[in-house]
């Protein structure tokens, strides 16, 4: 939409934020299918707040008693959220995600062993929406962790009525797309001052936010929580979903760790999700609800008449910044402020054939402050 142009990456024209629509197509079947589309969305939301209510009577109630013997109540639940977790994307839609190990070199695929991330371990992935969210729990069961930033300072001020420039370009050491002059941007930087673990469900309603500011919450640096884990940690280093059209700018989520990494894996991830149809709502969630965040998505997607298809790609744990045979200037050609984030999204854009955009958290602050004010 032209209201929103300021906020089109200049690179790649990619407007990271908008919710994906359907394309404008004459489907006759829509209107017919109308009575088995309500019939279905009755029952599925059944089935989902049986799943619902069934997780936080095991995980809550059960898994709580098992507290004075902790590996039987770590097994719990982890049985638990798995299972659980995979008969909700059933429901949604997803009876297949197609998982594929995929090396960075192009048009070379690996046949190495299923990844099998361990304490301590640490998972980077894009986000798009909180389904993301569902299955890597169901496949991991890890811990969840959430970044607390400080408050952005505007850097530029921007007009968001006067679109940015497109220039399309590739720069030619990374591979990825970007902007040949970057015009202008709406945010410095900010910094991470910690995370704090949160749930799955807190995760969940965390889709479509902006990170947290400083707070009374307690803080507590990504090393000390990887020391003490007890599971794999997912980071999100764009901190917030995006529509999965592009990559959004990393934080500096991993500074002062050293590259090649040591004393722990870095497992690498791309999810991506098929276009919208008129019989399939998008499982991006970009933008949060107003209220009850993401309820209104999960009724779009339990009201879907075709199957929701999902792909994830993984790099190979042989070519990880965690390996000890890899070199940092086969992928940036000098150490950054935080080198591993810089690498972790180039291996990211590259794995999952998506393009890199100059846009960060910081910018979609000021994205939903348009968004909302326009829509009253």
């Amino acid at each position: 939409m032209e209201k929103f142009s300021a906020f089109r990456d200049p690179g790649t024209g990619i407007q990271p934020f908008l919710p994906p629509v359907p394309p404008l197509e004459n489907d006759p079947f829509v209107a017919i299918l109308l009575p088995i589309r309500s019939i279905l969305f009755i029952l599925r939301t059944f089935v989902v707040v049986v799943i619902a209510v069934l997780y936080y009577g095991l995980h809550y109630g059960l898994c709580t008693l098992l507290i004075p013997i902790p590996l039987l109540r770590r097994l719990a639940e982890g049985l638990c959220t798995r299972l659980l977790a995979r008969l909700a994307l059933y429901i949604l839609g997803f009876a297949h995600v197609h998982e594929e190990i995929v090396t960075r070199k192009r048009g070379r695929k690996l046949h190495e062993m299923p990844w099998n991330p361990q304490a301590g371990d640490i998972i980077v992935s894009n986000w798009t929406s909180w389904v993301d969210v569902l299955w890597i729990a169901y496949r991991f069961n890890p811990i969840f962790v959430m970044p607390v930033v400080e408050e952005p300072k505007p850097s530029v001020p921007v007009d968001a009525s006067v679109p940015l420039s497109y220039r399309p370009g590739r720069n030619k050491v990374h591979g990825a797309s970007t902007t040949s002059v970057l015009t202008r941007t709406t945010k410095s930087r900010s910094a991470i001052n910690g995370f704090h673990p949160v749930s799955l469900f807190a995760m969940i309603q965390a889709a479509g936010h902006t990170p947290e500011k400083l707070s009374s919450t307690v803080v507590l640096p990504l090393q000390e929580l990887r020391r003490s884990a007890q599971r794999p940690i997912v980071i999100f280093p764009e901190c917030t979903t995006s529509n999965g059209r592009g990559l959004l700018r990393f934080a500096e989520v991993f500074q002062g760790f050293d590259v090649p990494v040591k004393q722990f894996n870095v497992f690498i991830m791309c999810i991506r999700y098929d276009p919208p149809t008129s019989r399939r709502s998008s499982p991006s969630h970009p933008i949060a609800s107003s209220s009850l965040n993401p309820l209104r998505h999960l009724f779009a997607l339990l009201s879907s008449l075709s199957p929701q298809l999902m792909s994830v790609r993984m790099l190979p744990l042989s070519e990880s910044p965690s390996s000890q045979l890899f070199m940092v200037n086969e992928v940036i050609s000098e150490p950054t402020i935080d080198t591993l984030s810089e690498i972790c999204a180039i291996l990211m854009a590259r794995i999952g054939k998506m393009k890199q955009v100059c846009f960060g958290w910081e910018d979609k602050i000021n994205f939903l402050d348009l968004y909302w004010s326009s829509r009253r």
